[in-house]
């Protein structure tokens, strides 16, 4: 099987897409899938709304019904897969797409009007359309069923493995507490700086708290902007310190360094950065939301992310309960030894078959 892997994605910077790409296109291979990459050079960077964006979109849509086709055809490709919802119109060749989640859908209002308009006709409409639909966990198919209206029998639920599997040292030294990400809105900084502020208010010895990604979101035009405390001074904030966009090597210092992962976020249709953390035998904190609570399981302490008291109450806990934090360590890693990228792969394969036997 011959399969054309849109990987535009993966070169807009460091996001749980382009993560994705760089893990399951190695694992296909290794499946035996010949798998071709494609990547528009021509389109620019995330431009923040205005002409950039406007730009954007009219060289995705060239991207889409124009160039894929054609690579496809050049290439002998059986099928097109698209890591996220798109489709070229033109063309007999069958198409698949990828949906992470629905957060413009369950969360509109941290979304920004224009995107979310657009959003929902485009990518439903991609959805309805494809040979098959891939979705990265149960969640996202429940909704992907119940809101887009695309039957069950043209879903295929494919799991992911770990993100970036940081490897943590042998004896870990625990000095912060961690946050991965960016600091778009439906990802709930507001309520963990809240949260944190309390904690060291009622702790004599309070840990740090380390922020690490892309804070100050990088595509403003898909969200009403990163949170304004964040991007005002996050930093100046007593005990926490930002980590602009760490390496690989830098990363794995932070996990190792960790008392805990602190997830808040208000929706995930997977819940990549919690997998990873548990990967690596960190202890996680995380908000109580589906695709989070599926793939998380009871390995995690969880909080509401709504209520800052909630999570100040879990900082305050796992900081004082080493015991609390091995057993925590130990689930979180029997519980991320269930995903994996050659299931993930195996999973993909299926989408494939069934969109080629349609």
């Amino acid at each position: 099987m011959r399969v054309l892997v849109d990987t535009t994605f993966a070169r807009r910077g460091p996001s749980g897409t382009g993560v994705y790409l760089e893990r399951l296109v190695p694992a296909l291979r290794a499946a035996g899938i010949q798998v071709e990459e494609a990547a528009n050079e021509r389109r620019g960077p995330p431009a923040g709304g205005g002409l950039g964006s406007a730009a954007n979109a009219v060289e995705d849509l060239r991207w889409t019904a124009v160039d894929l086709p054609r690579l496809a055809r050049a290439a002998g490709a059986d099928l097109i897969h698209h890591p996220l919802p798109a489709l070229a119109l033109r063309g007999t060749t069958p198409q698949v797409v990828t949906v992470h989640d629905l957060a413009f859908v369950r969360l509109p209002e941290r979304f920004d009007p224009r995107y979310r308009v657009h959003a929902e006709r485009a990518h439903r409409a991609a959805a309805r359309r494809a040979a098959a639909v891939v979705c990265v966990s149960e969640t996202t198919a429940r909704d992907v069923r119940a809101r887009w209206g695309v039957p069950e029998s043209r879903i295929v639920v494919a799991r992911h493995g770990a993100g970036q599997e940081p490897a943590a040292p042998a004896e870990r030294t625990e000095r912060h507490f961690l946050y991965v990400g960016d600091d778009e809105p439906r990802k709930n900084l507001a309520t963990l700086l809240a949260a944190y502020a309390r904690y060291r208010d009622g702790t004599d010895d309070p840990a740090p708290l380390v922020l690490a990604g892309g804070l100050g979101a990088d595509d403003a035009a898909r969200t009403k902007g990163s949170d304004p405390f964040v991007r005002r001074g996050a930093s100046d904030a007593a005990g926490v310190e930002v980590v602009h966009r760490p390496d690989g090597a830098r990363l794995a210092e932070l996990y190792g360094g960790a008392l805990a992962l602190v997830h808040p976020a208000l929706h995930e249709g997977f819940g990549l950065t919690p997998l990873e953390a548990m990967s690596a035998g960190v202890p996680v904190i995380a908000g109580r939301a589906p695709g989070v609570v599926e793939v998380c399981g009871e390995a995690v302490r969880y909080a509401d992310p709504r209520d800052a008291e909630s999570f100040a109450a879990a900082l305050t806990d796992v900081a004082a309960d080493p015991a609390a934090r091995r057993d925590l360590a130990a689930r979180g890693r029997r519980r991320a030894a269930e995903f994996s990228w050659t299931r993930s792969a195996r999973d993909h394969i299926r989408a494939y078959t069934l969109a080629l036997h349609r």
